[in-house]
């Protein structure tokens, strides 16, 4: 009984190019679909699949077909009501009915939209498509290439400190068996008619002496065969490869003082969860390091960032200064591309705004990649939007935005990084 295993790509039932050419067709429905997904989602899962409902009418095949309007001349079988010449009225209009599939119907039954479920990748990559991180193209240019020694097999040709001793034996041991096999064992041959020769009565002396020969004169061929030879070397090889050096580290800096409220703090955590997914999937090399603060600053792993409750008064530059002293410490701006985003409801001391702006003009933005600044809030602006609005005069790495509610996240998460002109 022959077994059959099906190892293709695609699962059953399945076709990937009809998928992906249903996406493609439907890309501006399916891309609205997952933008208004976003913020129905909560933080745990706003990287999953998502089911997303299209509505019949978007995926309808356009036909043409001929309208209700016009002269027409029918021939009506069976016809015992009119005449030649009579004249027809119209069919009334405007039942509701309208050209789709289904009607309405007063007990509550009709048509659902077509629902499609799309996986992760398919739902990041819709979600983050045309977007790109700033600055990416000076990076590129600055980025320091580092190479990595490592052994690349074995070659015939190197210095004498490479030699690899087992290979060159090898490789003797190989060239001497090919070179004196055959005349070992013609030798054996004539030893053996040498020695019958000798044990047999009458044996002429002239072909004794004549095989005594020939054994003297392979001897010395196979003697003259070397132990080991030039041709047998073999040299370690090592050879250079680029290791990528694009490094990147993310400081997620949120305020958790008293008057940021549960909403406020969910708002900030969907937008870094945003940008957290879309910087791993520019760089390979990703480290995220979160920062808390009211009165004071303080580093936190992810756990604590989202789900503590600790609070207290604000002073947003003790955030500004722990990002400074943890770049400083152990991401060189030489060998890691820095990204920073801050969240604030934009209460903060009068006196430590001006002290804010400082830091970020004085250490913190020369350094940075990009610094994206985010007010939630819907009072209006105090002094730190506006210290931060006269660093973008000087800066371009800097960008500030408004939120308001949670379906303005993503659009202004697109607007942070949308392709720049060229």
């Amino acid at each position: 009984m022959a077994n059959f295993i099906d190892r293709r790509l695609n699962a059953k039932g399945k076709s990937t190019v009809n998928r992906q050419r249903f996406i493609t067709r439907y890309k501006q429905q399916i891309k609205k679909a997952v933008s208004d997904a976003v913020t129905r989602r909560s933080v745990t899962d706003v990287d999953t699949g998502e089911k997303i409902g299209i509505p019949t009418r978007d995926i309808s095949e356009p036909m043409f077909h001929q309208g209700q309007g016009g002269v027409k001349e029918r021939v009506h079988p069976g016809n015992d009501q009119f005449v030649r010449g009579d004249q027809i009225e119209r069919p009334p209009g405007g039942d509701g009915s309208g050209a789709g599939k289904g009607k309405a119907s007063d007990s509550g039954e009709g048509q659902d939209d077509f629902v499609f479920e799309i996986s992760k990748d398919e739902y990041l990559e819709l979600l983050f498509e045309d977007l790109e991180l700033p600055n990416l193209q000076k990076n590129r240019l600055n980025k320091l290439v580092e190479y990595q020694t490592y052994r690349s097999g074995f070659t015939n040709d190197g210095v004498p400190a490479n030699i690899n001793i087992i290979r060159s034996l090898r490789s003797s041991l190989a060239r001497r068996i090919a070179m004196s096999a055959s005349k070992k064992k013609l030798l054996r041959e004539l030893e053996e008619e040498l020695l019958l020769l000798e044990n047999t009565p009458g044996s002429k002396a002239e072909t004794i002496m004549e095989l005594k020969k020939q054994i003297d004169l392979l001897k010395q061929k196979i003697a003259s065969v070397p132990f080991i030879d030039t041709f047998d070397l073999r040299y370690n090889n090592y050879a250079k490869r680029e290791v990528p050096s694009s490094q990147a580290v993310m400081f997620c800096l949120m305020d958790v003082s008293g008057s940021m409220d549960q909403a406020t703090k969910d708002m900030a955590k969907r937008f870094y969860i945003l940008l957290y997914l879309f910087l791993t999937r520019t760089y390979k090399n990703l480290d995220v390091v979160y920062i808390r603060h009211h009165t004071q600053a303080k580093e936190v792993d992810e756990h604590e960032f989202f789900y503590s409750q600790e609070t207290g008064g604000t002073i947003v530059s003790s955030a500004l200064k722990l990002m400074h002293e943890i770049q400083q410490a152990r991401y060189p701006a030489s060998e890691w591309n820095i990204y920073a985003a801050q969240a604030s409801d934009g209460d903060n001391w009068a006196d430590d705004s001006p002290t804010c702006r400082q830091l970020l003009d004085k250490q913190i933005l020369p350094l940075v990649r990009y610094f994206s600044y985010i007010e939630i809030t819907n009072r209006t602006h105090q002094t730190l939007w506006r210290e931060y609005e006269t660093l973008q005069q000087k800066y371009d790495n800097i960008a500030v935005q408004h939120i308001r509610q949670a379906e303005d996240i993503y659009p202004v998460f697109r607007e942070l990084f949308k392709k720049q002109a060229v």
